[in-house]
């Protein structure tokens, strides 16, 4: 049966959340809740949030996007095109705050076919093709992750330090993992990837280890139980009075487009420069599907394109065994 990474973490944040009764009572449980739609990006273990809902009136003077997500989770990893191009096109209009959802706490359960790091081998590989993100499954395989909380954790810690670096280190973390197959729930690719973002390395260990960071992370949890996020992605577009407009699971561009323009109507797409050179400016590495996204050129030609300017020096490709990633040469 093949499954995708949102049914994953919505059976693991299900296993890592507390449910107060009459909370169960009220969820209603599908007759298979492993069964999951590729083309919609969902799985649901139960009713989930939809549509427009009422938040308590927040003090932002601007659109708040809060997007919960988890270093680990491949679905986050296959909007990373969608979500790259929303920035560019209408990130003067909205900030956005990074939740970490707990998508793998242990081990310590068994359900749905899932029961083991192994069984996450071949799904991986799944929504590799699915996504057209390279995602490498031997992971799994190899040195599998025990749990995703410890660079979830990292996150926070690299978040107290620099929020914008922090979002580098959180794209570094997820390269290393799903092309380079490195268990980052371990010290060295951690520090290799905090270095990477420009972040002290070993003041983020200190706060790790100082127990400061897991105090936001379980912040970011209690969070995600409130607003009864069930799986990842889950982003929700707060606007000024409070009303949230949810985006759940991986959708194309134009449902994270109405997002913005539902919670600030009056927000204007800004154009931007879409040759190889601006584009790697912005972000210093890029995959095929999300260079086809942000430049408008076709996917086949985008990566005809970078194979191109790598054989030229141009460009660094790194490989993997589900696809590849572009670097710019001085990054």
């Amino acid at each position: 049966m093949k499954i995708t990474c949102y049914l994953f973490a919505a059976l693991l944040f299900l296993v890592s959340s507390e449910s107060s009764a009459q909370n169960r009572k009220k969820m209603k449980t599908p007759a298979n809740p492993l069964h999951c739609d590729l083309n919609s990006g969902t799985c649901n273990t139960t009713e989930s949030p939809a549509g427009q809902t009422k938040a308590t009136p927040g003090k932002e003077k601007m659109l708040k996007m809060v997007y919960f997500t988890d270093p680990i989770c491949s679905s986050c990893w296959g909007i990373e095109p969608q979500l790259r191009r929303l920035k560019l096109e209408y990130g003067k209009d909205f900030v956005v705050e990074y939740r970490m959802g707990g998508l793998l706490p242990d081990w310590s359960y068994n359900s749905g076919g899932i029961s083991k790091p192994a069984d996450v081998a071949t799904h991986w590989d799944e929504a590799s093709a699915h996504y057209d993100m390279p995602i490498d499954g031997d992971v799994w395989l190899e040195d599998p992750l025990a749990s995703s909380y410890p660079p979830s954790i990292a996150f926070k810690a690299a978040q107290m330090q620099d929020p914008e670096k922090a979002l580098l280190f959180l794209r570094a973390m997820r390269e290393r993992l799903f092309l380079a197959k490195k268990n980052i729930t371990q010290w060295q690719p951690l520090a290799e990837a905090a270095r990477e973002a420009g972040l002290d390395a070993e003041q983020l260990k200190k706060d790790v280890e100082s127990g400061v960071a897991e105090a936001h992370f379980q912040q970011d949890l209690k969070l995600a139980h409130e607003w009864g996020v069930r799986g990842f992605p889950t982003i929700f577009f707060v606007d000024i009075s409070g009303n949230k407009e949810l985006v759940y699971g991986s959708k194309p561009y134009a449902f994270y487009e109405m997002g913005v323009l539902k919670g600030n109507p009056g927000a204007v797409k800004s154009e931007y420069a879409k040759n190889w050179e601006t584009l790697f400016g912005i972000y210093k590495t890029l995959t095929a599907k999300e260079f086809s996204e942000l430049s408008g050129m076709p996917r086949i030609e985008s990566e005809a394109l970078l194979n191109d300017l790598s054989a030229k020096g141009l460009l660094e490709k790194q490989p993997s065994k589900n696809g590849a990633l572009w670097r710019r040469r001085d990054a």
